[in-house]
């Protein structure tokens, strides 16, 4: 499966929510799973949207033939958009489904990865921080992926904030300790996102 990771400054938060909800029209193309996102937390006007396809020959053909006719209707209501493509590699917790409309809050890790400590990174996610996610209650499912190179994505579904609350800080330190983690990653950054339901394709 492919995640297509979409990040956007949006200057006309109406227009794009408008133009958001023309994007149902993905509903019906060969190889799509599902779509969906909201408003990051922290940065004020900042959109993520997650779409997720079977393969990516599938997706580039949808590319080619249906993106710029979706994606018209949004047209000027952001600037930067940033797109980025993983492939999955494990599920976080099982049976990962690209379904929005139980989660409340997403949350997302992009990971830079010292080349020689790819090998490490990726054990220690399924090792340690997998079985701890996967514990943590108001966890629902997410994904681990990477794209090309040493980028690494990790999408987690919360049905709170609540929740999502109690698995972080002195959890997360003590979890980053014993993965090693500041050995593996030369770069971090991450978002927490209010899911829109209106937006869940």
């Amino acid at each position: 499966m492919l995640v297509k990771w979409m990040r956007c400054n949006v200057t006309d938060r109406r227009g794009f929510e408008r133009g958001q909800r023309k994007w149902a029209g993905l509903l019906g193309e060969p190889g799509f799973r599902g779509q969906g996102g909201g408003w990051s937390q922290a940065r004020e006007g900042v959109a993520h949207l997650f779409g997720f396809w079977e393969s990516r020959a599938l997706y580039d053909s949808f590319m080619a033939r249906s993106h710029d006719r979706l994606a018209a209707a949004q047209a000027g209501t952001y600037t930067g958009m940033r797109i980025r493509l993983f492939e999955h590699v494990h599920d976080v917790k099982v049976g990962f489904e690209p379904r929005f409309g139980d989660a409340d809050l997403l949350r997302v890790a992009h990971t830079r990865v010292k080349p020689d400590r790819v090998e490490n990174f990726t054990l220690m996610q399924e090792k340690v921080w997998n079985p701890a996610m996967a514990g943590s209650p108001g966890m629902l499912r997410g994904f681990f992926g990477r794209a090309p190179g040493d980028e690494f994505l990790v999408l987690s579904m919360w049905d709170s904030a609540t929740e999502r609350a109690k698995y972080r800080i002195e959890r997360v330190e003590r979890l980053g300790l014993r993965a090693q983690t500041s050995s593996d990653v030369a770069a971090l950054a991450g978002d927490v996102i209010d899911v829109e339901g209106a937006w869940t394709v």
